[in-house]
Order: C-alpha cells, then sequence, then structure tokens
C-alpha cells in the first residue's frame, strides 16, 4: 500500500471541501482498503467521514425514509420500518456479504462499490475502468460473472451492489452535498452511467461531492420480493438478483417496479418490462412476455452465456411468487 494523508472531518462541509482537493472519502472501507492493497486505487489523501452525523434513519413528512449515508448495512437491514414498509431493502442487504462486514459497510459506501471484475482488480491485466485505453480483458477472457446487458465494447463488467438493485426498485433518492456546500437530489436511476466510451466514469459524481443521505418514497401496499443467485450460499455476488415490488388488486396487476442484479454495469431497471405487466392477469404466458422484453439485446460473451436462460427463469419464478394466489 501506498503512502497516503489521513484526515479526519469535522463537518460534512470540510468533507466535501477536502473531496473537492482530491481526497478519497473513506467510511467503512470494505471496499476501498482492499483496493488500496491491490493498488488499485492509490489516492494521496484520504478523508475520514465517521464522525459526522450522518448515522440516523429518519422518516419524512410524506411517509417516506430518510437514511444517512453512514447508516451501516446492519442497522439498516434491523430497522423496524425497513423490515415493516420496505422489507425488500432488507432482504437484499441481509443477502450482501457477511454479517461482519454489514456491520461496518455503509449505506454511501455501498451505493459506490466498485466492480468485482478480476481483470479491474488485477493490475497485471488490462482494464479501461481501471486504466482508460488499456483495453477489457474481459470481452475474450473469463468473463462468467459479466454482463450481459447494458455493456460496451470498453466493458462489460457488473455492480456488484445487493442493496442499490432494491433501492432502485424502490425509486430511491440520493442526497449529495457538494463542494461549495449546495445540495440536490438525484434519482438513483439517474445516479449511475453506463460504461459507453469512458468506463471509468461509473456516476454523476463531481469532484468534491459527498453522499449525505438516500430517501425512499412512502411505501406502496405490495409483495415485495428479493432473489438472488450465486455461485454459493454466502459472500458471493450474484450471477441474477431480482427484486421485485408487485400489487394485484381484483386479478390484474396494478403495480410493478421491478429491477435487477448482476446483468449490467448498474443496477438495472427496464421501465418496458413494467409496463408490459401492469393491468394485466397474471400468467405464465405474459411472464415469459415481459422476460423477453428484458432480454431483447441482451448478449453473452461466453462463459456468461448462461447468464440469458438464468435471467429469464429468475423472472418468471420472482412474478409467479409476487402473484402467488391470485387468478392465473
Amino acid at each position: 500500500m501506498k503512502p497516503f494523508e489521513y484526515i479526519r472531518a469535522s463537518t460534512p462541509e470540510a468533507a466535501a471541501k477536502r473531496a473537492g482537493q482530491g481526497a478519497c472519502i473513506i467510511a467503512g472501507g470494505t471496499n476501498l482498503l482492499d483496493l488500496m492493497k491491490l493498488e488499485v486505487m492509490t489516492p494521496a489523501a484520504l478523508t475520514d467521514i465517521n464522525r459526522l452525523d450522518l448515522k440516523t434513519i429518519d422518516e419524512t413528512s410524506g411517509g417516506g425514509l430518510r437514511i444517512g449515508a453512514l447508516v451501516t448495512n446492519s442497522d439498516l437491514a434491523a430497522d423496524a420500518h425497513v423490515r415493516r414498509d420496505w422489507p425488500v431493502l432488507a432482504k437484499a442487504l441481509l443477502a450482501g456479504a457477511s454479517g461482519q462486514l454489514r456491520n461496518k459497510a455503509t449505506t454511501g459506501g455501498n451505493l459506490l462499490q466498485r466492480t468485482r471484475c478480476y481483470y479491474f482488480t488485477d493490475t497485471a491485466m488490462p482494464c479501461n475502468k481501471r486504466d482508460p485505453g488499456s483495453g477489457c480483458g474481459a470481452m475474450e477472457g473469463h468473463n462468467r460473472i459479466h454482463a450481459i446487458l447494458g455493456g460496451s465494447e470498453h466493458c462489460i463488467a457488473t455492480h456488484p451492489s445487493d442493496m442499490a438493485v432494491a433501492m432502485m426498485a424502490l425509486e430511491a433518492q440520493v442526497e449529495i452535498m457538494g463542494a461549495g456546500g449546495a445540495k440536490r437530489d438525484v434519482e438513483l436511476a439517474e445516479f449511475y452511467r453506463l460504461p459507453g466510451d469512458t468506463p471509468h466514469i461509473e456516476t454523476i459524481l463531481e469532484q468534491g461531492d459527498l453522499i449525505t443521505a438516500v430517501t425512499l418514497p412512502k411505501p406502496i401496499a405490495s409483495r415485495q420480493i428479493y432473489r438472488k443467485v450465486r455461485d454459493r450460499a454466502s459472500y458471493a455476488f450474484a450471477l441474477v438478483s431480482v427484486a421485485a415490488i408487485v400489487r394485484v388488486e381484483e386479478g390484474r396487476i396494478a403495480h410493478a417496479a421491478l429491477a435487477f442484479g448482476g446483468l449490467a454495469p448498474k443496477p438495472w431497471r427496464d421501465i418496458a418490462v413494467e409496463e408490459a405487466l401492469v393491468g394485466q392477469k397474471p400468467t405464465e404466458a405474459l411472464f415469459a412476455r415481459s422476460a423477453d422484453i428484458l432480454l431483447d439485446g441482451a448478449q453473452g460473451h461466453g462463459s456468461n452465456d448462461f447468464k440469458i436462460p438464468l435471467a429469464r427463469r429468475t423472472l418468471m419464478a420472482v412474478l409467479v411468487e409476487a402473484t402467488k394466489g391470485t387468478s392465473q
């Protein structure tokens, strides 16, 4: 690990200012420290934000929930409001990593996880995300965990977060403070960028931006499911995951919000899939059509070809579970 300067921020404004001067923000450090040890990331300075007052979970005036950026994954999953009204989020958090990591990992840091692509974490291999212009080793290499949607010829790495998939389905907003102290809210759907020809630019964050909270809108009556398919039962990233929020009224699907992990460089949501479901009677044929829409244009790269039929089966199984007990 290369030498670096370490600073403790006393206020969010001070942290944002230091970030604007090039310092890297550290909270739980569950991802950053690993990457520093591998010399994938070599920041000259770290700003520790753990002493900031960003650790509360509060109800909003509109009936939603405001989650401080430093709330740990364990505390968020255990929160009574989350378990009662946003259970898909609790399920996704508990599906991610080990208990020890959840005790340290934070809400803001979870959103900003870097990919677990083998070529990204191996500095001896080409990676456009780590070293722009060097090439993508995964494209013709071992790409079992890589993207089948949303990638480009420059990068097919997947985003690893479980929490962000659930938050995408819940239509979360990210509260961001800029280096000058001004705050703005960004829809999570607009927060992440697809790789295109600049895979090293992963979010809309600018230098000096600090995530201060994530806000969830008022919950709706629904069945909420998070299903994660992985190589082993614990501490493994998703091959395919689905967060589903579905409400059926009078035998028809009245609301559907779906987000997917393991398939794309960001938590994936395709509104066309949801639009095809709403207003329809839940049937196997309908679920098959929704899978067709999701996977239209999906492209395997050899080792990850299996993800296409796996995503189809997983989505259909989740929709069957979410509409169980209704007329089909």
